[in-house]
């Protein structure tokens, strides 16, 4: 997620199901509003301490993490504490009383967390962020298509569009689903993100492009009949 440091006025980011577990390349995104980074391989909450500079955060979706452990209360208070900005978290509303009631059990974050060393210089994975990814692997492939769609549906409601009708994905093989559908995805997701960067001039231009691949699509589809 490095070319997040070259967005600093990205307004809605979706990561979900992608295996960070570094958000470091977050913490210039000044414009940030709503981010959504369910499970991933974010094993410390110290990752927080990127988050806690980005005055316009109003959503955050970190839930099915390894770094929410295993008290959700504790989990809450602590990213509460730190993030009192929050309008949701996790999709559940943030109330006055939990804000006042996790600078009671929260624990605060003030500094960032720690990289483990390696030859070439530092490395945001631990064993155990290591064995989640591995274990992310092997997540139904029905569920992961219904994240990856959940995910680009959210985008393009943030941006107007139409949600993606989930019988277009019907003729996926499983493979497919769980391979190239899921990269087709994720590039979607970042085309529609980046689109929001794009002034007048830049749209026309995504505009001719997109509109000389569609004729080149319908006329290999003429060709094929």
């Amino acid at each position: 997620i490095s070319i997040c440091r070259d967005l600093p006025n990205i307004e809605v980011i979706t990561f979900s199901v992608n295996g960070i577990s570094d958000l470091e390349p977050l913490h210039q995104c000044q414009n940030l509003s709503e981010l959504y980074l369910r499970k991933n391989n974010i094993t410390s909450l110290d990752e927080l301490f990127y988050l806690k500079a980005l005055p316009r955060l109003r959503v955050l979706w970190l839930a099915e993490n390894p770094c929410c452990g295993p008290d959700p209360h504790q989990y809450r208070m602590t990213v509460l504490r730190n993030l009192p900005s929050l309008q949701k978290l996790d999709n559940q509303a943030v109330t006055e009383e939990e804000l006042s009631q996790a600078l009671v059990d929260g624990v605060e974050i003030t500094a960032p967390p720690a990289r483990r060393s390696v030859e070439n210089g530092w490395s945001g994975w631990s064993e155990s962020s290591a064995s989640s990814a591995a274990g992310a692997t092997t997540e139904p492939q029905s569920e992961l298509l219904s994240c990856s769609l959940e995910e680009t549906n959210e985008t393009q409601e943030e941006l107007d569009m139409k949600p993606v009708p989930r019988d277009k994905y019907s003729s996926f093989s499983p493979q497919e689903t769980d391979c190239s559908h899921k990269k087709r995805n994720n590039v979607l997701n970042a085309i529609l993100l980046l689109m929001k960067e794009l002034d007048a001039e830049g749209l026309e231009i995504i505009q001719q492009t997109v509109a000389r691949r569609l004729q080149a699509f319908q006329k290999k589809e003429l060709q094929e009949e």
